[in-house]
């Protein structure tokens, strides 16, 4: 599997992947709302419009056979730091798919100047947990996520 950098041509194969995967989802991060799928080619330009201003790089984690298997980004950069946000469909679960997606991640971030990822976990998403630790990530301290136990990490690249 690897990491492609997004573009115009994901956006309906993402909108697939999003949906089909929204009830899994929401079983352990908060869900992106009605609003999302509803009006998904803005976001996507939005989110293309980001990348191209340097805050934001999205990615998608393709399988050989160009289906999507999950999602990798790293937002709000700056000061040579980002946060680490990704997800991985249902059916990729349990095969340390998203341990390797993290750590081509981390890869990336070195390779475009970045020293420091931070990630922020709801306290119940023990499999995110894991795949952080599994990547060098350390606990930094508590927080809520839509008013959810959570807990911060950060890694040096």
């Amino acid at each position: 599997m690897k990491l492609q950098q997004l573009d115009a041509g994901h956006a309906g194969a993402i909108l697939e992947f999003e949906t089909r995967n929204r009830a899994f989802f929401a079983a352990s991060i908060p869900d992106r709302g009605d609003e999302f799928f509803a009006d998904y080619p803005a976001r996507h330009a939005a989110l293309l419009a980001m990348q191209d201003a340097g805050t934001d790089l999205f990615h998608v984690l393709l399988t050989d056979d160009g289906t999507i298997a999950g999602r990798v980004n790293l937002i709000e950069i700056g000061n040579r730091e980002a946060e680490l946000g990704y997800r991985i469909g249902q059916d990729f679960t349990g095969r340390g798919v998203a341990t390797r997606a993290v750590d081509q991640a981390c890869h990336l971030a070195r390779t475009k100047g970045l020293t420091r990822l931070r990630a922020t976990v709801p306290s119940d998403n023990r499999a995110s947990r894991a795949v952080l630790l599994r990547n060098g990530f350390n606990v930094t301290g508590a927080t809520t996520v839509d008013g959810r136990p959570a807990q911060d990490f950060r890694r040096v690249l």
